[in-house]
């Protein structure tokens, strides 16, 4: 039975924006260039033809540096939503862009209060455990990347701690290559994993059949 200890992650996350405000180290991100490359990487999942626009909810927005990348790189052609469980980053989501919308709810317990999407991004909301365990982990993990697909129209990005390295941290979820497979066969898709990009992580492609190419 999946319990609702995976607050605690969100917990975490709001003291880091208490002690480091809107920054990468608000939302516990290493280095600026770091968290670049995440947003790119992300971003790669879209997969339409040119000029063509698409709808896209950042699951686990946090700030919105996802947006803010955007609009900084002139990205045009993706119709921004945000999503977050926590008050506290929803409130400076909307302070920031007041034009866009923005969720606050646990997608778990509310899943039809949300439209379809072609895409979902969840950047970051897999990759600490904090005081879950790894199995609680991968269940949450696993309901919530369910649900998730449910509303994506195309396909869903995500990223985990890699358990391919020579380190691991006991409060991040470092996640074999092999369990996280089987998971992904199950939910009927197509995808990639990828493991290219020179952090110690690795980001999931899941694609609905019909449209990958």
């Amino acid at each position: 039975m999946l319990t609702k200890k995976y607050l605690g992650i969100v917990a975490y996350y709001e003291e880091c924006l208490k002690h480091f405000g809107d920054s990468h180290l608000g939302v516990d991100w290493a280095s600026v260039e770091a968290a670049e490359t995440r947003y790119r990487v992300m971003l790669d999942l879209i997969r339409s033809p040119p000029g063509q626009a698409v709808t896209l909810l950042d699951l686990g927005c946090g700030a919105s540096h996802l947006l803010d990348f955007m609009v900084r790189q002139q990205i045009k052609g993706i119709d921004y939503t945000g999503l977050d469980l926590s008050p506290a980053f929803v409130a400076l989501s909307r302070q920031k862009h007041p034009d866009v919308v923005y969720y606050c709810l646990d997608l778990l317990e509310s899943p039809s209060t949300l439209p379809h999407f072609d895409y979902v991004i969840m950047n970051g909301v897999f990759t600490q455990k904090r005081d879950l365990t790894v199995d609680e982990m991968f269940e949450y993990l696993a309901a919530l990347l369910e649900k998730a697909f449910a509303v994506a129209r195309r396909g869903v990005a995500f990223n985990v701690m890699s358990a391919h390295l020579d380190w691991e941290r006991p409060d991040l979820f470092h996640l074999p290559f092999d369990r996280l497979a089987h998971l992904l066969a199950g939910l009927g898709g197509n995808f990639v994993l990828r493991h290219d990009y020179g952090l110690p992580e690795y980001t999931v492609y899941l694609y609905r059949s019909q449209s990958a190419r």
